[in-house]
């Protein structure tokens, strides 16, 4: 494999394509500006919220979702901290498909923070055309008001919702019948799987539907969870009773948590894992089917080989590094990209 750059960018955090919408991909800034990236390399802004944003450590522009039926309805979805550090979650229409306009911005969600940190940001259509929300336990460190646990907070979750306004229920976004706390009086009908600490990417795999969470620790472990098809509903994954597979806060009673596939220790340069994908590129012969992902501060690209229920197998290095390693992407054909927050941005690619 190598890394293809194309091009440079302004603190870039995700790289997404919509579906049979054309070749161009589109880049997300901390700062606020979606950027289309044609397949020559020309750039245009696709959206520019930067005034609407506060941006910087954590905070920022976080993540785009284009909806299933982009193409039909023009609709997309972006998550973003806003002037006073909460997260919002919120619509936006392309009405001709070239740009998006700011001023079709309907809001759908908003969230909170009690600190500046654990924001988590991703939006991704799963394999159901419903929206996945990632949401940290609300910053700080060691999770001081026990969010990962709590069933009564949107913080330390993946949320699953339909964005499609509710009029009975007066809710710009419908709750799902089969979410697994739909109906629960004590629980939040928004959860579909808790007790994560800042699960800033997660992915399905687009042949078998798997969910692999890269939740970013404490101060000792990183792991990546992976769960088969449908069993992310009302997983616990264990944050804050543990770290990794390490008892944390002893307050907390995780029983049911649900051991992570890969545990790995911050040393040797580690920070902070960035959470990828199985690789479905048939393209890259020697990684199809391996999970793809890497680490914040050291920036190696590892693979290993996924199965759920399992422990990961064959962790491997793969030769290549990518400097402050924020995100990875994909398109629509499957191709996996990598995002360096100090600006490139590559597309990985066959060696020869």
């Amino acid at each position: 494999m190598k890394l293809t750059e194309i091009g440079s960018f302004d603190a870039p955090l995700y790289v997404t394509q919509p579906a049979d919408s054309g070749p161009d991909v589109y880049v997300v800034e901390q700062g606020g500006m979606v950027i289309r990236v044609a397949p020559n390399g020309d750039t245009s802004t696709f959206l520019d919220i930067s005034g609407e944003i506060s941006s910087g450590g954590e905070r920022g522009l976080l993540s785009l979702a284009f909806a299933p039926d982009y193409a039909k309805s023009g609709r997309f979805y972006v998550d973003f901290t806003d002037e006073s550090g909460n997260s919002r979650v919120v619509e936006y229409r392309s009405p001709d498909g070239e740009s998006g306009d700011p001023d079709s911005r309907r809001d759908l969600l908003r969230i909170e923070q009690p600190f500046s940190n654990h924001n988590g940001g991703l939006l991704v259509f799963g394999p159901d055309d419903l929206l996945y929300i990632g949401s940290g336990d609300g910053g700080s460190g060691g999770d001081p008001d026990r969010n990962g646990q709590s069933l009564a907070t949107l913080l330390g979750k993946i949320l699953r919702i339909d964005p499609r306004p509710d009029q009975k229920a007066d809710r710009p976004y419908r709750i799902p019948a089969d979410n697994p706390f739909a109906g629960n009086a004590d629980a939040r009908g928004e959860i579909y799987s808790y007790g994560l600490r800042n699960p800033w990417r997660y992915s399905f795999d687009r042949n078998t539907d798997w969910l692999s969470i890269g939740d970013v620790g404490q101060d000792s472990f990183e792991e990546i969870n992976l769960v088969a098809a449908g069993k992310g509903s009302g997983a616990n994954f264990g944050w804050s009773a543990f770290e990794g597979e390490n008892r944390f806060n002893e307050d907390q009673q995780a029983d049911d948590a649900i051991p992570p596939a890969l545990v790995y220790p911050t040393d040797d340069g580690n920070c902070s894992v960035t959470g990828g994908y199985v690789v479905r590129d048939e393209r890259l012969l020697s990684l199809y089917g391996r999970y793809l992902y890497g680490d914040f501060c050291l920036g190696q690209l590892r693979s290993f080989v996924a199965r759920p229920g399992k422990a990961a197998q064959d962790d491997r290095e793969l030769g290549s590094q990518v400097e402050g390693l924020s995100s990875f992407g994909t398109d629509a054909q499957g191709r996996i990209y990598a995002t360096s927050i100090s600006g490139p941005v590559y597309r990985i690619d066959p060696a020869g």
